[in-house]
């Protein structure tokens, strides 16, 4: 199914008012603004509330997905293959699918664009995240990427 409608999300909200909270990867919070049920699963878009300083996820890869940020507030390192990038309001960075990526929040906050391109399991991912309760083991996380099309190849980037 496609909207065939245009929409509005205010800011500060989600798309369909659900406001997820990663926990035990980040905790970081994330709204999605356009979901891959909007696009036939062709792409989402994600507003992310970085509240992880010296934290991120692990070195992974999506294998289906292209992945870009857009950087609104707060100063980042990503690493993509071999190469590091230091990021600050403004910056853009694409991350090409079948490429190893992780980044760090370098400052107290941040918030960025995060999208992906198509959609893929993200949403379902980040569901899932949400309703951790307790520190999920590394074991569990590299399960949950896997479960959603992702693999983890590494640990978080100091």
């Amino acid at each position: 199914m496609r909207t065939k409608k245009e929409f509005k999300v205010k800011a500060g909200e989600a798309r369909f008012g659900e406001h997820y909270k990663m926990k035990g990867v980040t905790l970081n919070n994330l709204d999605i603004k356009i979901s891959g049920a909007d696009t036939e699963n062709g792409l989402a878009v994600f507003e992310q509330t970085g509240l992880t300083p010296n934290g991120g996820p692990p070195l992974h890869i999506h294998p289906y997905q292209d992945e870009w940020f857009y950087v609104i507030a707060g100063e980042y390192v990503f690493q993509v293959g071999d190469d590091k990038y230091q990021m600050k309001s403004g910056d853009t960075i694409f991350l090409p699918r079948n490429v190893q990526h992780a980044f760090l929040q370098l400052t107290e906050k941040g918030k960025t664009i995060v999208s992906y391109l198509p959609a893929g399991k993200m949403e379902a991912f980040f569901k899932v995240t949400d309703k951790w309760t307790s520190p999920p083991t590394k074991e569990e996380i590299v399960k949950v990427f896997a479960d959603h099309d992702m693999k983890v190849v590494g640990g978080p980037i100091k």
